[in-house]
């Protein structure tokens, strides 16, 4: 149970004792002075939050689609009490948008904007560190399908008071980055003008931030974690191989839920979106399209970018709006960084949930014969980069056999149509599960990995074990017991051991604190049957969930298959 009380002055000036060599005391809530001004942030409990706190300037204008700049300098102190409001989201509609609202799919809602939010970012610390003391920091990136989300979604407040319950504080920092055309307009236009991927590149301008605020705060900026789930996993990811794989001590673990470093299309395969969303906004004929886009009103971009297709709709995950190789923040297709080894050498948590895919094919029931499956294939993926007998081989390891689709191991239940489970099996596998086990090959040997399997759920009608259906578990959200005979927020020990020790297994916590002794072994101690830690539901109705060590060697034919045909997509 959370309490509110205020902070004493005592602990205030403890906290933050000191900004430019002298004492900062404004009021008993915690004051902080930054190099662009001053805020405010608010007590809860023994935590601390700075909230909504701008990290650079407001996206608008001449700034709309461009890489991030600093913030605007203001003069006394800001309120910083409540999260900043969402950068634009392109919402699904109809039946889609009522499941996500109800927790019933991905188990996140979103944030409704009204206008183009700033870029903003939240620190949430405990209010019991000691002058000089730095600890670790985690900084959040939120998922979505680099649609819709926002860092209101994920407080981070179960974390950290776990983090100090068992004497391992953290510091938790998320920030609001630019998402869908916002953030991630595709073409050769948006390529010859250097702006691609601006919400990486807002995600690394507050990295950047970390580095020279967080230690105002009590983090230490030489140990920060970068964890996200989904899209944010895969942003991560491409944080990996970014710059060639040098983290420039922007951050030291890294952690990815459902995501990783994926294959890329070169910027310019975009182009269909880019125009569409010219002659939506009128721009069409534009000497300076770019320019005129900047230039539109709001809310005609928005209706504009809400036209195009998200990953609610028949394309699935093949997204209008992705992260691309724009030639500058990513260089190369990101799975040719891996084979030649540019990515960062960090300890390494990876993992997947068993039915990755299974939300994703609700867009797709239409299609309900063999035929009709690999013709999907072809056209919605594997365009110019599979031939005839790959396909051929992928209808074979993905067969029609519902017994054999996703939800796995669940017979012949959850067949919503023909082909559910079988476009359930291979998306899930495309997406998420073969980029993890590409990544993990090559990774294993250079650094520390450990990767897990989350099969909790199974008996959820149509979505198994879901998409994102983990989060809440790895940040102690709920009442679900985690192991048996121990609490219901013992798994979060797990990512709180990582963000300080690099390793799940090792615990800081004082001697006498009763946590319970966990065996994550490294993915690459097995060379033939690669461990991954496995969260399975009770095996008694109305028992404890349990965990188990599995090896990570399900559907290796197809997977493989999968892996080969993506790696033709940098030379596509």
């Amino acid at each position: 149970m959370r309490l509110l009380v205020l902070l004493s002055t005592l602990v205030s000036l403890s906290l933050y004792p000191f900004v430019g060599g002298s004492p900062v005391r404004r009021s008993t809530e915690p004051t902080v002075t930054l190099s662009y001004g001053g805020f405010q942030g608010k007590t809860s409990g023994n935590l601390v939050k700075f909230l909504g706190m701008p990290f650079a300037a407001p996206p608008v204008g001449n700034l709309r689609f461009a890489p991030p700049q600093p913030p605007i300098p203001f003069a006394g102190v800001k309120p910083a009490t409540s999260f900043g409001a969402a950068c634009f989201q392109q919402l699904p509609q109809g039946i889609f948008a009522d499941l996500i609202a109800q927790g019933v799919i991905l188990n996140f809602t979103t944030t409704p904007t009204e206008g183009p939010a700033g870029l903003t970012i939240n620190v949430v610390a405990p209010a019991t560190l000691t002058p000089g003391q730095k600890v670790p920091v985690v900084f959040w990136m939120y998922g979505g399908g680099f649609q819709f989300g926002d860092a209101s979604v994920n407080p981070g407040d179960t974390l950290v008071a776990r983090s100090i319950e068992v004497g391992e504080p953290i510091i938790f920092v998320s920030a609001n980055y630019r998402i869908n055309a916002f953030g991630f307009l595709g073409g050769k236009e948006v390529k010859e003008a250097g702006i691609g991927n601006a919400g990486l590149r807002d995600q690394r301008f507050a990295m950047q931030w970390i580095q020279e605020n967080i230690s105002l705060f009590g983090g230490d900026p030489t140990r920060v974690t970068i964890w996200g789930s989904s899209a944010g996993a895969i942003s991560v990811g491409l944080h990996m191989v970014a710059n060639n794989g040098d983290p420039q001590g922007l951050f030291h673990n890294a952690f990815m839920i459902s995501g990783f470093p994926m294959a890329l299309h070169d910027i310019e395969h975009q182009q269909p979106f880019f125009d569409q969303l010219v002659k939506d906004t009128g721009c069409t004929g534009s000497t300076d399209p770019i320019a005129c886009l900047r230039a539109v009103p709001y809310d005609t971009l928005a209706n504009a970018v809400n036209q195009s297709p998200g990953f609610f709709s028949f394309s699935s995950v093949q997204l209008s709006w992705p992260p691309t190789v724009d030639g500058q923040f990513i260089t190369q297709d990101p799975q040719t960084s891996i084979q030649q080894g540019r990515y960062a050498k960090i300890p390494i948590i990876a993992g997947d949930c068993d039915d990755e895919g299974t939300v994703f094919s609700l867009t797709t029931l239409n299609i309900t014969n063999d035929s009709e499956f690999i013709d999907y294939m072809k056209t919605n993926y594997f365009e110019d980069i599979a031939s005839a007998e790959q396909l051929k081989a992928i209808s074979i390891a993905y067969p029609q056999d519902v017994t054999q689709g996703s939800p796995f191991n669940t017979g012949a239940s959850n067949a919503l149509t023909p082909q559910f489970k079988r476009l359930a099996a291979i998306q899930g596998d495309l997406e998420f599960q073969a980029p993890r086990r590409f990544f993990l090959e090559t990774a294993s040997k250079t650094q520390p990995t450990y990767s897990y399997l989350y099969k909790r759920g199974k008996s959820v009608l149509l979505f198994g074990a879901q998409h994102g259906s983990d989060v809440n578990d790895w940040f102690g959200i709920g009442t679900s017991t985690d192991f048996v005979g121990t609490d219901a927020v013992e798994l979060t020990k797990l990512p709180v051991n990582f963000v300080n020790n690099g390793d799940p297994n090792t615990s800081n916590a004082p001697k006498g604190s009763n946590i319970t002794h966990i065996n994550w072994p490294l993915w690459s101690s097995d060379k033939e049957n690669p461990p991954m830690f496995t969260f399975l539901d009770s095996p008694q109705p109305g028992g404890s969930p349990t965990t188990t060590i599995t090896p990570d060697t399900y559907r290796t034919v197809g997977i493989q298959q999968l892996i080969d045909i993506y790696l033709k997509i940098g030379t596509a």
